[in-house]
């Protein structure tokens, strides 16, 4: 079986490169199944506290879904393969720690669902966005509807979807589709930097502070000050908050949370 996910394990956790840049690192249903399986592994693991996730080459990030592989697909197959696609993006967006992209190249339709369903994304000068789906007579269909215009609105949302329009990093950033970018040479650079900043700190605290951002934004606010206070409480139940505390207070550089 070929490999179409490589990992490589880093001081600050993993990097995840979809590797199968002869197809521009499309997905099909082998890349989802390997790709779900990796994060399913990474995220039972403590010790990963951050996963960024790029694709191999230097024109692609992940140019869509394999269109071959779509092409001849019944109305049934293309609802399985749909909420296969869903399952994917999800895991990633309810991974325990925090999700980075560098997005170098295309992120087109799949690219650009798989792009919005992490948690930070860092853009290369070079990359471009969109979901052009509507071009080839279908609809996104691994999350590109909603979480598109989670993030950049409805009315921008709906007319990338409409023209099928492809966007530039600094259009994306403009958007908050994006958090970053920067020149190609630098974006791993970059990457890291960010890795190693959220690293640094306890990862129980990142993964509850994560949980509360996401599940609150589906809340009213009085609900989501509730479900706030609810995780702020548990974190004093663990020895990281007072590991944090003891060593400010000690004016320690030093911190020795669960996650070192």
């Amino acid at each position: 079986m070929e490999q179409f996910i490589l990992c490589e394990k880093r001081e600050w956790g993993t990097l995840v490169t979809l590797n199968r840049p002869q197809a521009l690192n499309a997905l099909n249903d082998e890349v989802l199944h390997q790709l779900d399986e990796t994060l399913r592994a990474l995220n039972a693991d403590p010790a990963v506290p951050v996963v960024i996730i790029t694709g191999a080459g230097e024109k692609s990030f992940v140019a869509g879904a394999d269109i071959a592989a779509m092409k001849d697909m019944t109305p049934k197959d293309a609802r399985q393969f749909s909420l296969r696609g869903q399952a994917v993006m999800n895991r990633i967006a309810n991974m325990r720690g925090i999700v980075i992209a560098a997005v170098n190249g295309f992120a087109l339709g799949g690219g650009c669902e798989l792009a919005m369903a992490c948690d930070i994304r860092v853009a290369s000068t070079k990359a471009r966005f969109g979901i052009p789906e509507v071009s080839l007579g279908v609809i996104p269909g691994f999350g590109g509807t909603q979480r598109l215009s989670r993030l950049a609105g409805r009315g921008k949302a709906l007319e990338l979807m409409a023209t099928g329009s492809q966007i530039g990093a600094e259009e994306a950033l403009r958007l908050g589709l994006v958090n970053h970018v920067v020149q190609p040479e630098e974006l791993f650079t970059a990457c890291e930097a960010l890795a190693k900043k959220i690293a640094a700190n306890s990862a129980d605290a990142v993964a509850l502070g994560k949980q509360s951002i996401y599940a609150g934004s589906e809340m009213d606010l009085e609900r989501g000050l509730a479900y706030e206070a609810g995780l702020f409480a548990l974190t004093f139940a663990g020895p990281d908050q007072k590991e944090g505390m003891s060593a400010f207070l000690e004016k320690r550089a030093e911190k020795h949370f669960r996650n070192k």
